[in-house]
């Protein structure tokens, strides 16, 4: 009977720590999913950051009031002054510094108004954003605009990257868009 006792306590013992293990491993499991979600909502608000960045450059080149204003230029205007980017050796990065760049607030975009103001584009995660112009080349157009074209046209090619990154991040997350203008051509 005594045996039969200490079985018992040490059956008890054993279900005891098994849920013991049990629990440590669904709290331990429950931590990661929710840094997981928290990285994945950063991750996601810095896209939506680095969207609104490359938006922010479309407003501002299609702005009638910023474009009428000569004391003022668009951020593809700007690029255009700047030295083209050679794919072939460059990539455009987020962190370039000889590239334009236009900052977005959490304020949005307005009229008549260049975006250059450093703010956080959101102030609950924390994400700044920011895009950066290039410009590529000028070329002759293509497709149904050869109309239009003619030696005195030709196309403008621009790259812009949207840029987000979450504070303590040390990456930023970005996306490109590739824009052709129609332009009086150089030569």
């Amino acid at each position: 009977m005594n045996k039969q006792k200490g079985l018992v306590m040490v059956f008890a013992l054993l279900v005891l720590l098994s849920i013991t293990v049990l629990g440590v491993s669904s709290v331990s499991s429950s931590l990661l999913q929710t840094k997981m979600a928290s990285s994945l909502e950063r991750s996601s608000l810095s896209f939506d950051a680095a969207e609104a960045a490359i938006a922010g450059v479309v407003f501002e080149s299609e702005d009638e009031i910023l474009l009428n204003d000569v004391g003022n230029t668009d951020p593809l205007s700007e690029a255009r002054q700047n030295l083209e980017l050679d794919l072939t050796v460059d990539a455009l990065s987020c962190f370039d510094d000889n590239r334009i760049r236009r900052d977005i607030t959490s304020n949005g975009l307005g009229f008549g108004a260049r975006h250059t103001i450093t703010a956080t584009y959101s102030e609950q995660g924390g994400v700044d954003s920011w895009s950066q112009t290039a410009f590529v080349r000028e070329q002759a157009c293509r497709g149904s605009s050869n109309v239009i074209g003619g030696t005195n046209i030709k196309c403008h090619v621009f790259l812009v990257r949207g840029c987000g990154q979450a504070d303590g991040s040390n990456y930023a997350v970005a996306n490109t868009l590739s824009a052709s203008v129609f332009a009086p051509a150089t030569n």
